[in-house]
């Protein structure tokens, strides 16, 4: 069976998607199915035609094209996609609904029409207002939809209420990283925070809330890993609370190295104001039995489970935060037991091979219809 994986981003980018891509990929060909990328290149210089792990990737400049509004450039896009349909015959292809690429799907459904799988990895609160938007005509369009989470599929159903009977839930889940977890260091306790360095994530509360948190446990250190635009703002936070001396910028983790960075922390932060999807730091610092203490907001709170696997604090409040920090740096049993369970329950709901096996028996299920 052959799938055509459309998505915004592919390797080298990274991003949850695009880590969950890499190793979903090799996977689902292992078990059989022919797969080929469909992606773009985005700001980055790389080349149309590549390939990773043997799975063919084609990249078109989409972006380059819907911005330019030039129909001959919007044309050139449209033909290059219906020439790959037309030389990979598809079976079924499996969108990730993140972008306005999908357009020229829409536009190409007569060339090699097969069923079309749509996958939801964020929500789309307030995005489907008008029927006739491209998002709108995809999901319309879809033969199955599956989300990441309950939260986003739900966020979908108050929209779209004629998508209930052709949708499902597939929680997100990752390969465990192999390595073995460490046992928490509390001398001195290592705060993680890692992601994209943008104000939806939060970091800034996790700088407002080390204050409090030095003045009960001085040694304690912030480190901060990613990249992203709002650096320069944080660390000149950091400054203007005078933590300077506390906080660590670590910069990009290539993601291999990110269950190694994990094993350094005692606890694991994802103060995100933005409603995840689901969460997938917080996943992998439970692989890696790290407590979290995340943010109640979006899906977080189908990953970590409050008073089991770690705590929730309320959107926004770094008061709550640095309590929450506290409380299990004062209670080092507790913050160990919280560890151990989020690695029990990241195997027990978060399987990486019921994942997988949930995803084939979808694609066996949709392909079949086209063969």
């Amino acid at each position: 069976m052959r799938v055509l994986y459309w998505v915004q981003r592919f390797w080298p980018h990274i991003g949850g998607v695009e880590v969950h891509a890499t190793r979903f990929l090799p996977e689902m060909r292992r078990r059989g199915f022919e797969l080929a990328v469909l992606t773009s290149p985005g700001p980055l210089e790389l080349p149309a035609v590549d390939a990773f792990e043997g799975i063919p990737v084609h990249r078109v400049k989409f972006e380059e094209a819907l911005s330019s509004n030039d129909p001959a450039r919007l044309a050139g896009v449209r033909s290059e996609v219906a020439a790959l349909k037309r030389a990979f015959r598809p079976d079924l292809v499996h969108l990730h609904l993140t972008d306005a690429s999908v357009l020229f799907h829409l536009l190409t459904r007569g060339v090699e029409p097969c069923p079309t799988l749509v996958s939801l990895r964020v929500t789309l609160e307030g995005e489907l207002d008008r029927p006739d938007s491209v998002v709108s005509k995809a999901l319309g369009a879809a033969d199955w939809i599956t989300a990441n989470s309950r939260f986003v599929l739900d966020a979908l159903h108050q929209q779209l209420p004629a998508a209930a009977a052709r949708s499902s839930v597939i929680l997100n889940a990752l390969a465990p990283s192999g390595l073995e977890p460490s046992p928490l260091e509390f001398s001195p306790p290592i705060l993680l925070a890692m992601g994209r360095l943008v104000r939806d994530k939060g970091f800034d509360l996790a700088l407002r809330a080390m204050p409090h948190v030095l003045s009960r446990h001085p040694s304690a250190r912030l480190f901060v890993a990613g990249q992203g635009p709002a650096r320069a703002e944080l660390e000149a936070l950091a400054a203007e609370l005078g933590i300077g001396g506390s906080v660590r910028f670590r910069g990009w983790v290539e993601p291999a190295r990110v269950a190694a960075l994990l094993n350094e922390a005692t606890l694991v932060l994802v103060p995100s104001r933005w409603r995840e999807a689901f969460g997938l730091v917080a996943l992998q610092a439970a692989q890696q039995a790290r407590p979290v203490i995340a943010a109640r907001v979006g899906g977080l709170p189908e990953v970590v489970s409050h008073g089991e696997s770690g705590l929730l604090f309320p959107r926004e409040d770094h008061g709550a935060l640095a309590a929450a920090i506290t409380s299990l740096l004062d209670d080092r049993a507790l913050a160990i037991r919280l560890g151990r369970n989020g690695r029990r329950l990241a195997g027990e709901r978060f399987g990486w091979d019921y994942h997988l096996d949930e995803y084939a028996r979808l694609y066996q299920s949709l392909g079949g219809r086209h063969g």
